[in-house]
Formats: C-alpha cells, sequence, structure tokens
C-alpha cells in the first residue's frame, strides 16, 4: 500500500482514520494481467459473491488447457453454449463473446495504451460494449491498473461499508458516498480498499 495515500487518509479523515488503526495496512499489488482477461473476469463477477465467482471463472479457465488465458481469437472459437456450461449466463457469454470480438478489432485498448489514458478515457472507451458498465471498468482501474484515485460508488459492499464505518442507520446513497469522498482525493481507491474491509468483517 502506498504510504503516502494511508497518511493522508489518517490526517483527512479522522473517523475512516480510526477504522483503518485497527485493520492496519492492506496489501494492495495490481494484478498487471490483460486488460482482456481482467474485463472477462469482472464481467463473471458481476452480481455474484466472490466465491461463486470464481469458481465459474476457474472453470472458464479450464476450456482452454494449452494457456495461461484464451486470447479473444480462442474465446470467439467456443459456442455460447459451452460458456454457459461452465456456469455463465447467456447474457455473461454473449457478452464475453463481444468482448472478444472487440480486442480483435482494435477498439479496446490493450494494457500497454491504457498508461496514456486517463481514468475518464477508459471508462469512456469500454463502456461502449455491451455488458460493460462503469462498475467492471472501475473494477480493471483498481485491481489491474493500479489507479490511485477510484471510489466505485455504486459498488453495494462499498456501500454497506460504508454504512459501517461511519455508523449510519441507513445504507447510504451512491452521491452521498462521492459527495464525502471528496475529501478522499487523490487516494479514493485505499478509501475504497477499507470500506470493502468493513463489509468483509
Amino acid at each position: 500500500m502506498n504510504p503516502k495515500a494511508y497518511n493522508y487518509l489518517l490526517k483527512c479523515d479522522p473517523v475512516l482514520g480510526r477504522f483503518m488503526k485497527q485493520v492496519d495496512r492492506i496489501k494492495h499489488k495490481p494484478r498487471g494481467i490483460s486488460c482482456f482477461a481482467s474485463l472477462v473476469r469482472a464481467i463473471t463477477c458481476q452480481q455474484l459473491s466472490g466465491r461463486a465467482a470464481e469458481t465459474i471463472f476457474t472453470r472458464f479457465r479450464a476450456l482452454f488447457t494449452d494457456c495461461e488465458f484464451p486470447t479473444p481469437d480462442q474465446v470467439l472459437k467456443i459456442d455460447p453454449e459451452t460458456l454457459r456450461r461452465v456456469g455463465l449466463s447467456r447474457p455473461k457469454a454473449a457478452y464475453i463473446h463481444d468482448l472478444a470480438s472487440q480486442m480483435l478489432s482494435g477498439a479496446l485498448p490493450e494494457l500497454a495504451e491504457t498508461e496514456s489514458l486517463s481514468d475518464d478515457e477508459i471508462v469512456t472507451r469500454l463502456t461502449a460494449v455491451k455488458g460493460i458498465g462503469r462498475w467492471t471498468v472501475e473494477m480493471l482501474l483498481i485491481f489491474n491498473l493500479g489507479r490511485p484515485d477510484v471510489l466505485p460508488i455504486h459498488d453495494l459492499s462499498i456501500r454497506k461499508g460504508f454504512q459501517i464505518v461511519f455508523n449510519k442507520r441507513k445504507l447510504p446513497e451512491p452521491l452521498a458516498i462521492e459527495r464525502y469522498g471528496e475529501r478522499w482525493r487523490p487516494y479514493r481507491t485505499t478509501a475504497s480498499l477499507y470500506l470493502w474491509r468493513a463489509c468483509e468483517d
């Protein structure tokens, strides 16, 4: 974890800071895998528990025994019904096929290209693909690219974590979290990690 981010949040937000001290520093190392692999994982995880998503993602990867992760071309050679048999819903199988097509066409950025793009530019480019919303891209920004200032305000666990840390009676609305989170800039990713931890605990 970035020490600057940790110390900044301790100073700018005493309430969050108390929880951070209880938990101590959270380890966070970006995956740095291809954008295609990261997005396939994120699509798989949509609206599922972590355990269920990981099971389906492992079954998906097992379809391709000769590589660590399939290329878009390899995925397109697998018919949607086969993808459904590993646990993907019909829409998710279609989304992954469409993603593979878009990657092959060059419409979407590869990992190296993202280094020259802002967070908003990446969101704009990727959400043009069917089945990829802002949350999916935010997961890529945080867990794959390691961007430091991302706050997924629509993530249910983020909202629950905020409710716990700040002792709110009701689940906070995304806009309320967005407004409050302005004080965490430019390290909102680190704050997000602690809100997720609060929900897990």
